[in-house]
């Protein structure tokens, strides 16, 4: 048996634990089941919930979630039309979303996947300075998709833009670079 503070008690009947724990005024909780014999600990087993739930709670307040915008583009939209969506683009990086190009071919549309590989590459550059290719130009039936992630800038709590925004975070670990 364990106490309230985590010292060891030593080995007791369960009528004498359960006894010791009524005397104090606590609960008699069975934390390792298996071993031989089973440990029990002493403790006060609604103030242990509340604060674990504390902690979930806190936990949750600190997770963001990942949110991804899509921008759709066809092979043949103008420079001006590409030159406003950068700049969309680059205001969801600075706001930490991730950016999702999405090129969908129509037609004999297909036969310039190169042109528009290279186009996507070149927005790419142009966003160098607030977001990595988090994916490269690949096709995906009859689209070519490119994801965009915000850049994680050093600074005292670990990522953030040069506005101060800090980026949501992301639950996905694998981060593939653009070069080719």
């Amino acid at each position: 048996m364990v106490g309230v503070d985590g010292e060891q008690l030593g080995v007791f009947p369960i009528h004498e634990a359960l006894r010791m724990a009524e005397q104090a005024q606590l609960d008699l909780v069975e934390v390792a089941p298996q071993a031989r014999p089973p440990v029990c600990r002493l403790m006060d087993y609604g103030r242990y919930k509340y604060e674990q739930s504390k902690r979930d709670r806190e936990s949750r307040k600190k997770q963001k979630t990942v949110t991804v915008k899509e921008l759709r583009l066809s092979p043949k939209t103008d420079r001006h039309d590409i030159e406003v969506k950068v700049r969309n683009a680059e205001r969801f990086l600075r706001e930490g979303d991730r950016v999702k190009f999405t090129v969908r071919f129509r037609g004999r549309e297909i036969v310039h996947t190169n042109l528009v590989r290279d186009r996507l590459m070149e927005m790419a550059q142009t966003l160098s300075e607030v977001g990595v290719v988090e994916r490269p130009p690949f096709m995906e039936g009859r689209q070519m998709v490119m994801l965009l992630a915000p850049k994680k800038n050093p600074g005292k709590d670990g990522g953030g833009d040069a506005r101060g925004h800090s980026p949501r975070s992301s639950t996905e670990g694998v981060v593939v670079s653009a070069e080719s």
